[in-house]
């Protein structure tokens, strides 16, 4: 069985002053505050929440 891949991020901006869609997005990918790390699964879902919250999170590791 072949390994999922994952992608490993860090929140670098904070959530005050953000958009109620921004901070929701972000609790989605599970990230409560700066300097937060997750580990989450590489799906097309998740790459495209990070394209929405671009600005606040930086991929560590692919």
């Amino acid at each position: 069985m072949a390994a999922k891949k994952t992608i490993k991020i860090e929140q670098t901006g904070g959530h005050c002053r953000r958009t109620d869609r921004q901070i929701e997005t972000l609790t989605g990918l599970g990230l409560r505050g700066r300097h937060t790390v997750r580990e989450l699964e590489d799906t097309p879902a998740v790459r495209g929440m990070i394209r929405k919250v671009a600005h606040l999170v930086k991929v560590v590791e692919e």
